[in-house]
């Protein structure tokens, strides 16, 4: 279905959205030399720095699950998971566990959608937005809100179809003659964007009950996890991981350039395709379950890449633990920092990823 790619592991496995081969690639930045190998050590690297992604996130899981309005501390956390403790201890740490899985798949999910997204669109600045998951999702939330009056969970059911179709819209404007381009898709996104953002503006300004449940959906948020929401939305996101790992290794071959990709035998059409998909469920699944929640998807790529370097063969598996560690990270902190109140991730999120959005830029500038 993605093309079969045999000779892209020699040299394609270290290139990315912002590295293709030789000095300047086809996306337009540096990257690496044609004769520059891989230092040996590494592969043996790149394991170190998951397991200890992987050590990070089961940290902020135990931290997750400790704070909030009465702190526990972590001993007596993990006394509680594993059965013992008294009934009131047990009792707010189960009430703690919705939150923190939905934590873990949303981090998930906008993370690795933003690895696939600037994959394909070989945009480091690139993040779901750019296909217009977010404000599709947005839209149709709005929508259902002002004509069926649905709120709550029914919000998933209504967010899932919306981000669906801005995707198709955006693809369907983006292909045109000789098929979908990035510079094509992003502007295609940016054309959906405007006109979305307009529409939503136009219902939640002339309808008061309408500004008044939306307003709180898009900020984004965890609080309010939901078992039986998060079940909802697990296929989805099942789903776009299966297709997020057929799609790494391809993605290698397309930072190439289309035309160094199709010499290599890969199908650039079938591989843009597969990963878009790929990126609209996981962004739809995280978007249904918690809201627009920004940066993320921007920032997790730009700190996996610096680790592990622009296989996407590695940025897959880490960008899904870091994504986590850093939204479970966020909410810990709007959590603890307006006790007994609560600042809403999405907005904490903003602040962190403001800082990464400047760092990439500067690293663009400097061509590095």
């Amino acid at each position: 279905m993605l093309g079969s790619i045999s000779v892209t592991r020699t040299r394609t496995g270290e290139h990315g959205p912002s590295s293709p081969v030789g000095s300047r690639g086809a996306s337009g930045h540096p990257g690496v030399r044609a004769g520059d190998e891989e230092p040996r050590s590494r592969p043996s690297r790149r394991v170190l720095v998951l397991v200890g992604g992987v050590l990070l996130l089961g940290l902020a899981v135990l931290v997750g699950l400790a704070l909030g309005s009465n702190p526990i501390p972590l001993p007596e956390v993990i006394n509680a998971l594993a059965g013992g403790g008294d009934a009131y201890t047990r009792t707010v740490v189960e009430s703690r566990i919705p939150r923190t899985l939905q934590g873990l798949l949303v981090g998930a999910c906008l993370a690795l959608s933003g690895v696939i997204v600037q994959g394909i669109t070989r945009n480091p600045l690139g993040d779901p937005g750019l296909l217009g998951v977010n404000i599709g999702a947005s839209a149709s939330v709005v929508t259902t809100t002002a004509f069926f009056g649905l709120g709550g969970i029914a919000t998933i059911w209504a967010a899932l179809p919306g981000a669906f179709l801005a995707v198709v819209v955006v693809y369907l404007i983006g292909s045109g003659r000789g098929g979908a381009t990035p510079v094509r898709l992003v502007l295609a996104g940016a054309v959906v964007s405007a006109v979305l953002s307009a529409y939503i503006r136009a219902m939640t300004l002339s309808l008061p009950e309408v500004f008044g449940s939306y307003r709180y959906w898009v900020v984004g948020s965890l609080a309010g996890g939901d078992m039986d929401a998060l079940l909802g939305v697990l296929p989805f996101a099942a789903a776009g991981l299966v297709l997020a790992v057929l799609t790494a290794s391809p993605l290698n071959a397309l930072a190439l350039g289309d035309t160094a990709a199709a010499t290599l035998g890969a199908n650039t059409t079938a591989i843009r395709i597969g990963g878009m998909l790929s990126a609209t469920l996981l962004c739809a699944a995280a978007t249904a379950s918690a809201g627009p929640i920004a940066f993320i998807g921007l920032a997790v790529p730009h700190i996996v890449r610096a680790l592990v370097g622009s296989d996407h063969r590695w940025q897959v598996p880490l960008s899904l633990v870091l994504g986590p560690v850093l939204l479970l990270t966020a909410d810990v902190l709007g959590r603890v920092i307006a006790r007994p109140q609560e600042i809403m991730v999405g907005v904490v999120t903003a602040f962190v990823g403001a800082p990464a959005l400047l760092l990439a830029v500067r690293r663009m500038r400097g061509g590095t």
